[in-house]
Protein backbone atom coordinates (compact mmCIF):
# COMPACT_ATOMS: atom_id res chain seq x y z
CA UNK A 1 0.00 0.00 0.00
CA UNK A 2 1.54 3.26 -0.86
CA UNK A 3 2.45 5.82 1.90
CA UNK A 4 0.17 8.48 2.59
CA UNK A 5 0.91 12.11 4.68
CA UNK A 6 -0.30 11.88 8.43
CA UNK A 7 -2.71 14.44 6.88
CA UNK A 8 -4.28 12.44 4.60
CA UNK A 9 -4.84 9.30 7.16
CA UNK A 10 -6.48 11.98 9.70
CA UNK A 11 -3.90 10.80 12.31
CA UNK A 12 -3.75 12.03 15.59
CA UNK A 13 0.13 12.83 14.86
CA UNK A 14 -0.75 15.15 12.36
CA UNK A 15 -1.21 18.02 15.54
CA UNK A 16 2.08 19.15 16.49
CA UNK A 17 0.70 18.90 20.21
CA UNK A 18 0.17 15.38 20.12
CA UNK A 19 3.80 14.50 18.64
CA UNK A 20 5.34 17.14 21.66
CA UNK A 21 3.64 15.08 24.34
CA UNK A 22 5.26 12.20 23.30
CA UNK A 23 7.93 13.91 23.57
CA UNK A 24 7.70 14.95 26.67
CA UNK A 25 5.84 11.97 28.81
CA UNK A 26 6.92 8.37 28.87
CA UNK A 27 10.02 7.90 29.56
CA UNK A 28 11.12 11.34 29.88
CA UNK A 29 8.57 11.80 32.26
CA UNK A 30 9.75 9.14 34.44
CA UNK A 31 13.20 9.89 34.39
CA UNK A 32 14.70 7.26 32.16
CA UNK A 33 15.94 9.49 29.98
CA UNK A 34 16.90 13.03 31.00
CA UNK A 35 15.33 15.81 28.92
CA UNK A 36 17.77 17.72 26.66
CA UNK A 37 17.39 20.56 28.16
CA UNK A 38 18.55 18.53 31.75
CA UNK A 39 21.44 16.88 29.45
CA UNK A 40 22.54 20.46 27.83
CA UNK A 41 22.70 21.61 31.29
CA UNK A 42 24.79 19.40 32.43
CA UNK A 43 27.49 21.17 30.21
CA UNK A 44 26.74 24.91 31.06
CA UNK A 45 25.44 24.90 27.39
CA UNK A 46 22.32 25.82 28.36
CA UNK A 47 20.26 28.45 27.26
CA UNK A 48 21.17 27.41 23.73
CA UNK A 49 21.99 31.00 22.24
CA UNK A 50 21.52 31.90 19.27
CA UNK A 51 24.39 33.11 16.96
CA UNK A 52 25.10 35.51 14.12
CA UNK A 53 22.10 34.80 11.00
CA UNK A 54 24.32 33.18 8.48
CA UNK A 55 21.43 30.53 6.55
CA UNK A 56 18.02 31.77 5.50
CA UNK A 57 15.92 29.34 5.14
CA UNK A 58 12.40 29.41 3.53
CA UNK A 59 9.69 26.92 3.02
CA UNK A 60 7.78 27.57 0.05
CA UNK A 61 5.22 25.46 0.84
CA UNK A 62 4.17 21.50 1.97
CA UNK A 63 2.92 20.18 -1.59
CA UNK A 64 5.40 17.63 -2.69
CA UNK A 65 5.18 14.84 -6.03
CA UNK A 66 6.14 12.15 -3.63
CA UNK A 67 5.32 11.13 -0.03
CA UNK A 68 8.15 9.77 1.66
CA UNK A 69 7.98 7.17 4.71
CA UNK A 70 10.68 8.96 6.97
CA UNK A 71 9.33 12.65 5.88
CA UNK A 72 9.06 15.41 8.64
CA UNK A 73 7.51 17.93 6.84
CA UNK A 74 4.70 15.38 6.35
CA UNK A 75 4.86 16.76 3.10
CA UNK A 76 2.93 15.37 0.11
CA UNK A 77 0.20 16.00 -2.89
CA UNK A 78 -2.40 16.25 -0.61
CA UNK A 79 -0.63 19.10 1.31
CA UNK A 80 -1.99 22.35 -0.23
CA UNK A 81 0.24 24.64 2.08
CA UNK A 82 1.79 27.21 -0.31
CA UNK A 83 3.50 30.74 -0.06
CA UNK A 84 2.06 32.85 -1.54
CA UNK A 85 3.33 35.62 -3.54
CA UNK A 86 2.93 38.56 -1.13
CA UNK A 87 5.04 36.45 1.34
CA UNK A 88 7.75 35.58 -1.21
CA UNK A 89 8.11 39.33 -1.92
CA UNK A 90 8.19 40.62 2.10
CA UNK A 91 10.85 37.09 1.82
CA UNK A 92 12.76 39.42 -0.79
CA UNK A 93 12.50 42.13 1.39
CA UNK A 94 14.64 40.80 3.98
CA UNK A 95 16.95 38.64 1.78
CA UNK A 96 18.36 41.97 0.12
CA UNK A 97 19.01 43.36 3.78
CA UNK A 98 20.41 40.14 5.42
CA UNK A 99 23.45 39.60 6.64
CA UNK A 100 23.04 36.00 5.81
CA UNK A 101 25.58 34.31 3.39
CA UNK A 102 23.19 31.57 2.29
CA UNK A 103 19.63 31.17 1.29
CA UNK A 104 18.15 27.49 1.55
CA UNK A 105 14.98 26.85 -0.47
CA UNK A 106 12.69 24.11 0.69
CA UNK A 107 9.80 22.07 0.77
CA UNK A 108 7.98 19.69 0.21
CA UNK A 109 9.06 20.42 -3.43
CA UNK A 110 9.53 24.16 -3.50
CA UNK A 111 9.54 23.98 -7.61
CA UNK A 112 5.77 23.11 -7.18
CA UNK A 113 5.30 26.62 -6.24
CA UNK A 114 3.52 28.16 -8.74
CA UNK A 115 6.07 31.39 -7.95
CA UNK A 116 9.08 29.31 -7.41
CA UNK A 117 10.67 30.66 -10.78
CA UNK A 118 9.88 34.04 -10.38
CA UNK A 119 11.50 33.57 -6.41
CA UNK A 120 14.33 32.19 -7.36
CA UNK A 121 15.11 34.82 -10.29
CA UNK A 122 14.73 37.81 -7.95
CA UNK A 123 16.36 36.45 -5.08
CA UNK A 124 19.25 35.55 -7.74
CA UNK A 125 19.60 38.99 -8.02
CA UNK A 126 20.29 40.07 -4.31
CA UNK A 127 24.20 38.39 -4.61
CA UNK A 128 23.67 35.67 -1.94
CA UNK A 129 26.75 33.72 -1.78
CA UNK A 130 24.96 30.55 -1.76
CA UNK A 131 21.84 30.23 -3.16
CA UNK A 132 21.11 26.25 -1.97
CA UNK A 133 17.59 24.72 -3.66
CA UNK A 134 16.62 20.97 -2.10
CA UNK A 135 15.32 18.82 -4.96
CA UNK A 136 13.54 16.05 -4.49
CA UNK A 137 15.08 15.02 -7.89
CA UNK A 138 12.21 13.23 -9.25
CA UNK A 139 9.92 16.44 -9.51
CA UNK A 140 11.89 17.11 -12.81
CA UNK A 141 11.58 14.21 -14.66
CA UNK A 142 7.48 14.47 -13.04
CA UNK A 143 6.31 17.02 -15.75
CA UNK A 144 7.56 18.18 -18.83
CA UNK A 145 6.72 21.42 -17.30
CA UNK A 146 9.89 20.67 -14.89
CA UNK A 147 12.16 18.90 -17.93
CA UNK A 148 14.25 22.14 -17.85
CA UNK A 149 14.67 23.33 -14.53
CA UNK A 150 18.43 21.65 -14.71
CA UNK A 151 18.95 24.71 -17.01
CA UNK A 152 16.74 27.40 -15.33
CA UNK A 153 18.93 26.41 -11.98
CA UNK A 154 22.58 26.52 -13.89
CA UNK A 155 20.95 30.30 -15.33
CA UNK A 156 20.83 31.44 -12.09
CA UNK A 157 23.92 29.39 -10.54
CA UNK A 158 21.08 27.66 -8.06
CA UNK A 159 23.69 25.03 -5.98
CA UNK A 160 21.13 21.97 -6.03
CA UNK A 161 20.93 19.81 -2.80
CA UNK A 162 19.42 16.47 -3.47
CA UNK A 163 17.31 13.67 -2.24
CA UNK A 164 19.20 10.17 -2.39
CA UNK A 165 18.32 7.55 0.12
CA UNK A 166 20.59 5.35 -1.60
CA UNK A 167 22.82 4.06 -4.41
CA UNK A 168 20.50 1.01 -4.63
CA UNK A 169 17.13 1.07 -6.51
CA UNK A 170 15.18 -1.30 -3.66
CA UNK A 171 16.51 0.84 -0.60
CA UNK A 172 15.20 3.64 -2.44
CA UNK A 173 12.45 2.89 -3.64
CA UNK A 174 11.19 1.62 -0.24
CA UNK A 175 12.21 5.25 1.18
CA UNK A 176 10.20 6.99 -0.75
CA UNK A 177 7.76 5.25 -3.31
CA UNK A 178 7.99 2.78 -6.46
CA UNK A 179 9.79 4.32 -9.65
CA UNK A 180 11.47 7.23 -7.19
CA UNK A 181 15.27 5.62 -8.01
CA UNK A 182 14.89 5.26 -11.87
CA UNK A 183 13.77 8.92 -12.23
CA UNK A 184 16.30 10.43 -9.73
CA UNK A 185 18.84 8.69 -11.80
CA UNK A 186 17.67 10.13 -15.13
CA UNK A 187 17.69 13.37 -13.12
CA UNK A 188 20.98 13.22 -12.48
CA UNK A 189 22.43 12.55 -15.40
CA UNK A 190 20.20 15.43 -16.58
CA UNK A 191 22.04 17.89 -14.14
CA UNK A 192 25.69 16.38 -14.73
CA UNK A 193 25.25 16.89 -19.07
CA UNK A 194 24.72 20.46 -17.89
CA UNK A 195 27.91 20.48 -15.86
CA UNK A 196 26.41 20.12 -12.42
CA UNK A 197 28.65 17.88 -9.66
CA UNK A 198 31.32 17.53 -12.20
CA UNK A 199 34.66 17.31 -11.04
CA UNK A 200 35.86 20.74 -10.96
CA UNK A 201 32.54 22.48 -11.88
CA UNK A 202 31.24 25.48 -9.77
CA UNK A 203 27.92 24.10 -10.51
CA UNK A 204 27.39 23.03 -7.17
CA UNK A 205 25.23 19.24 -6.27
CA UNK A 206 25.20 17.93 -3.42
CA UNK A 207 23.57 14.73 -2.23
CA UNK A 208 21.71 13.80 1.22
CA UNK A 209 20.98 10.56 2.36
CA UNK A 210 18.65 9.95 5.35
CA UNK A 211 18.76 5.97 7.28
CA UNK A 212 15.40 3.88 5.97
CA UNK A 213 15.17 2.87 9.88
CA UNK A 214 15.57 3.39 13.43
CA UNK A 215 19.31 4.32 13.20
CA UNK A 216 21.57 6.68 12.94
CA UNK A 217 23.72 7.68 9.99
CA UNK A 218 26.84 6.05 9.69
CA UNK A 219 30.30 7.59 9.17
CA UNK A 220 29.41 10.70 6.71
CA UNK A 221 33.09 10.60 4.59
CA UNK A 222 32.62 7.44 3.76
CA UNK A 223 29.63 6.92 2.96
CA UNK A 224 30.34 9.67 0.04
CA UNK A 225 32.84 7.62 -0.84
CA UNK A 226 30.41 4.37 -1.16
CA UNK A 227 28.28 6.56 -3.00
CA UNK A 228 31.13 8.25 -5.38
CA UNK A 229 32.01 4.74 -6.18
CA UNK A 230 28.55 3.25 -6.77
CA UNK A 231 26.89 5.93 -8.77
CA UNK A 232 30.56 6.53 -11.32
CA UNK A 233 30.71 2.47 -11.55
CA UNK A 234 26.61 1.82 -12.25
CA UNK A 235 25.72 4.86 -14.18
CA UNK A 236 28.70 7.17 -14.90
CA UNK A 237 26.86 9.83 -12.49
CA UNK A 238 29.38 12.53 -10.22
CA UNK A 239 28.07 14.84 -7.27
CA UNK A 240 30.39 16.69 -4.74
CA UNK A 241 29.46 16.09 -1.25
CA UNK A 242 26.76 13.79 0.55
CA UNK A 243 25.18 14.66 3.68
CA UNK A 244 24.15 12.43 6.38
CA UNK A 245 21.27 13.75 7.96
CA UNK A 246 20.39 11.85 11.49
CA UNK A 247 16.01 11.74 11.00
CA UNK A 248 14.62 13.55 13.97
CA UNK A 249 11.71 11.72 15.74
CA UNK A 250 8.80 13.65 14.80
CA UNK A 251 6.11 13.54 12.23
CA UNK A 252 5.97 10.83 9.63
CA UNK A 253 9.27 9.69 11.41
CA UNK A 254 7.66 9.60 14.71
CA UNK A 255 4.76 7.26 13.52
CA UNK A 256 6.80 4.86 11.50
CA UNK A 257 8.63 4.88 15.57
CA UNK A 258 5.78 4.27 17.33
CA UNK A 259 4.09 2.12 15.26
CA UNK A 260 7.05 -0.66 14.71
CA UNK A 261 7.79 -0.27 18.45
CA UNK A 262 11.25 1.78 17.84
CA UNK A 263 10.45 4.86 19.76
CA UNK A 264 11.99 4.25 22.76
CA UNK A 265 15.21 2.17 21.82
CA UNK A 266 15.52 4.90 18.73
CA UNK A 267 15.27 7.86 22.05
CA UNK A 268 17.80 5.66 24.18
CA UNK A 269 20.07 5.86 21.05
CA UNK A 270 19.75 9.53 20.77
CA UNK A 271 20.50 10.13 23.94
CA UNK A 272 23.79 7.31 24.12
CA UNK A 273 25.11 9.26 21.53
CA UNK A 274 24.47 12.82 22.39
CA UNK A 275 27.81 14.85 21.68
CA UNK A 276 28.73 17.98 23.50
CA UNK A 277 30.85 19.06 20.88
CA UNK A 278 27.91 19.51 18.33
CA UNK A 279 25.97 21.74 20.41
CA UNK A 280 27.89 24.29 19.20
CA UNK A 281 27.61 24.19 15.83
CA UNK A 282 23.69 23.00 15.72
CA UNK A 283 21.92 24.74 12.92
CA UNK A 284 19.58 26.78 15.12
CA UNK A 285 22.04 28.67 16.16
CA UNK A 286 23.21 30.59 12.99
CA UNK A 287 19.62 30.01 10.73
CA UNK A 288 16.48 31.15 10.57
CA UNK A 289 13.42 29.16 9.10
CA UNK A 290 10.41 31.07 7.15
CA UNK A 291 7.59 28.84 6.85
CA UNK A 292 4.99 28.58 4.11
CA UNK A 293 3.10 31.45 5.75
CA UNK A 294 5.68 33.66 7.02
CA UNK A 295 6.20 32.70 10.59
CA UNK A 296 9.78 32.69 11.98
CA UNK A 297 11.09 29.41 13.93
CA UNK A 298 14.38 28.48 14.70
CA UNK A 299 15.29 25.48 12.27
CA UNK A 300 12.99 23.11 9.96
CA UNK A 301 12.16 20.67 12.81
CA UNK A 302 10.66 23.34 15.10
CA UNK A 303 8.73 25.01 12.22
CA UNK A 304 7.53 21.79 11.93
CA UNK A 305 6.84 21.55 15.71
CA UNK A 306 5.02 24.78 15.62
CA UNK A 307 7.72 26.21 18.35
CA UNK A 308 8.39 29.57 17.33
CA UNK A 309 11.50 31.65 17.82
CA UNK A 310 11.40 33.34 21.36
CA UNK A 311 11.62 36.38 20.28
CA UNK A 312 9.34 39.84 20.03
CA UNK A 313 9.72 39.24 16.07
CA UNK A 314 7.13 36.48 14.89
CA UNK A 315 6.62 37.11 11.27
CA UNK A 316 9.08 38.02 8.00
CA UNK A 317 6.92 41.17 7.76
CA UNK A 318 8.45 42.28 11.14
CA UNK A 319 12.07 40.64 10.47
CA UNK A 320 14.37 42.42 12.48
CA UNK A 321 17.87 40.56 12.41
CA UNK A 322 19.41 42.45 15.54
CA UNK A 323 16.46 41.31 17.33
CA UNK A 324 17.06 37.63 16.28
CA UNK A 325 20.29 37.66 17.11
CA UNK A 326 20.89 36.37 20.93
CA UNK A 327 17.61 34.55 20.86
CA UNK A 328 17.40 31.41 23.59
CA UNK A 329 16.60 28.72 21.43
CA UNK A 330 13.41 26.86 22.19
CA UNK A 331 14.27 22.94 22.14
CA UNK A 332 12.48 19.61 23.43
CA UNK A 333 13.19 16.00 23.01
CA UNK A 334 13.79 15.72 18.91
CA UNK A 335 17.07 17.66 19.13
CA UNK A 336 18.87 15.40 20.64
CA UNK A 337 18.68 14.10 16.97
CA UNK A 338 20.93 16.88 16.17
CA UNK A 339 23.36 16.24 18.70
CA UNK A 340 24.48 12.64 18.40
CA UNK A 341 27.36 11.32 17.27
CA UNK A 342 29.16 13.44 14.61
CA UNK A 343 26.03 15.98 15.27
CA UNK A 344 23.25 17.01 12.28
CA UNK A 345 22.08 19.40 9.98
CA UNK A 346 20.79 20.43 7.06
CA UNK A 347 24.66 20.82 5.37
CA UNK A 348 25.21 17.60 7.23
CA UNK A 349 27.68 16.48 10.34
CA UNK A 350 28.23 19.61 12.03
CA UNK A 351 31.66 17.95 14.00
Amino acid sequence: MPIQSLNKRESALKKSEAQLKILSNGIFQNGELPTFKAKISETQQYPLKAKKLEILQINLGYMCNQVCAHCHVDAGPDRKEIMTRDTMQQCLDVIKKTGAHTLDLTGGAPEMNPNFRWFVEEAAKAGIQDFIVRSNLTIIRANKKYHDLPEFFKKHHVHVVSSMPHWTRGKTDKQRGDGVFDKSIQALKDLNAIGYGMPGSDLKLDLVYNPSGAFLPGDQASMEKDFKKALKEDFNIDFHHLFAITNLPISRFLDYLIASENYEDYMYALVEAYNPTAVKSVMCTNTISVSWDGFLYDCDFNQMLELPVNSPVKHISDYNENLLEGRNITISQHCYGCTAGAGSSCQGVVT
